[in-house]
């Protein structure tokens, strides 16, 4: 386990924090396994009904650690960690709620194509500045944003990297409800405990049917990282990744 994801548990629901806030929460390797643990834990678990993520007081995650892709962009050797999160998110058997509070950049945004509800504060930004990297969609969002938002809006978003705030996510169907930052988690505990508290595979059922078939999603997933793990290694993404971390240092 991480020392950077805290698991709890209230009632039925399990919470599920990433807790990096000197780095916004960007996610390393370590606490990627440490999440894909919970959920298999959780849904192996008949007293977890429902999965909760939250992040820090302004970072629901900055994205990936990006010293762990510049490790990869110059070693060539990658782990699985991601996609195997990546994939156990997809293929959960029980409902997965968030609560984003500040940024929500990379992977901070699109684990919240997979969730069932995502409250925001109006604090929030969600954006997905992969092509910004020299690097592409990942997680599913290829196919899960344009399904969710039509494909000009998911272009703007997930190409051309434009940002939304709380506001404009929820217009775009990624938000559910905006909710002030000292209500944020009550509100999303006592949500997820109402769905706790629903005939559960009753429940499953419902959810599966409102979902994209897990399979798609799944092959999508690993066209995308195909796509991310050769475009981190090419010159063009190491040159933006550089770029980057300088500007960050200076």
């Amino acid at each position: 386990m991480s020392d950077h994801i805290v698991i709890e548990r209230h009632g039925a629901v399990q919470t599920i924090r990433m807790d990096r806030p000197d780095k916004k929460n960007a996610l390393t390797r370590a606490m990627y396994t440490a999440m894909t643990e919970a959920l298999v834990e959780g849904d192996a678990n008949p007293d977890i009904r429902a999965h909760v993520f939250f992040g820090v007081p302004g970072a629901f995650s900055s994205g990936n650690d990006l010293q762990d892709f510049m490790a990869f962009a110059t070693s060539g050797t990658m782990g699985t960690e991601v996609i195997d999160f990546l994939i156990t998110l997809t293929n959960g058997r029980k409902p997965v709620v968030a609560g984003v509070d500040g940024l929500a950049i990379g992977i901070g945004t699109t684990l919240n194509f997979h969730c069932d509800l995502t409250f925001a504060t109006p604090q929030s930004l969600f954006k997905t500045p992969f092509v910004d990297l020299g690097l592409v969609p990942e997680a599913g969002s290829s196919l899960l944003g344009p399904a969710l938002m039509g494909r000009q809006q998911a272009f703007a978003f997930l190409a051309m990297g434009s940002g939304l705030n709380a506001a404009e996510a929820k217009d775009a169907g990624l938000v559910y409800r905006i909710v002030e930052a000292d209500q944020l988690e009550s509100t999303v505990l006592a949500v997820a405990t109402e769905i706790a508290a629903k005939p559960p595979e009753a429940m499953r059922i419902a959810r599966d049917l409102l979902r994209m078939p897990r399979a798609e999603t799944v092959e999508r997933i690993k066209l995308e990282a195909g796509h991310f793990a050769d475009r981190l290694q090419s010159e063009e993404a190491r040159g933006a990744l550089m770029a980057f971390l300088t500007r960050k240092k200076g």
